[in-house]
């Protein structure tokens, strides 16, 4: 009987998966843009890379409140409450933090960015799209649970290896680099992307809550 009776009675054509989808969607577009700011040539580019960035959070950010209105409006939802609010949350972070990371390049004008930059990107592109194949997964939970578990454990492999990248890079920052105001400039930087792939880390954990409790 396991959630049988609320399954049958769950609306077929569930808004809140359209919804996780688009927020998945502008997770993944900011990642894509963000890359593209890293490797802009001029100030120029990076505004205008920052000011299309800028749509994506502000597009999350209304996605994530159109779901917390659907849960106050909504009686039954395809799973529990807590872990559709935890998921939209954490989607919003990831945006959040990828934009940041874009918004500090505009703010700071670092002298260039190291290649570490580009590799953090890469993986935060990456989580992203692992993200977006997991969610897009979920309107048919019960017959790909396995498929989701292996996405939410990609997440977390790339948040180590986005780990890694990120260490390797404070050791070479502090060897090479003399001037303070510009390792500042760079640690904050590349600290916003190292919190991206922690948000996307966080994303696979709740859905691979979701797969224990549902599939």
């Amino acid at each position: 009987m396991k959630n049988n009776i609320f399954s049958f009675f769950t609306p077929k054509n569930n808004e809140y998966f359209v919804l996780l989808s688009e927020m998945a969607d502008a997770a993944l577009m900011t990642s894509e843009l963000t890359l593209e700011c890293i490797e802009a040539q001029t100030y120029d580019e990076v505004v205008e890379y920052f000011t299309k960035i800028r749509l994506q959070k502000q597009k999350g950010v209304a996605l994530q409140e159109k779901i917390i209105e659907e849960l106050h409006n909504t009686f039954i939802t395809p799973f529990d409450r807590e872990d559709i609010n935890s998921l939209a949350k954490n989607l919003k972070d990831t945006i959040d933090h990828i934009s940041s990371s874009a918004k500090r390049i505009m703010l700071y004008t670092p002298k260039s960015m190291p290649e570490s930059s580009r590799a953090l990107a890469r993986l935060v592109k990456e989580c992203a799209e692992t993200i977006k194949l997991a969610v897009d997964k979920l309107d048919n939970l019960k017959k790909n649970p396995q498929e989701i578990s292996d996405l939410c454990k990609k997440l977390e492999e790339l948040e180590n290896k986005s780990d890694e990248v990120y260490e390797n890079f404070l050791v070479t920052l502090f060897k090479n680099e003399k001037d303070p105001i510009e390792i500042i400039k760079l640690n904050d930087i590349l600290h916003e992307l190292e919190h991206a792939t922690d948000d996307a880390e966080r994303v696979g954990k709740i859905i691979g809550t979701i797969v224990v409790k549902y599939a």
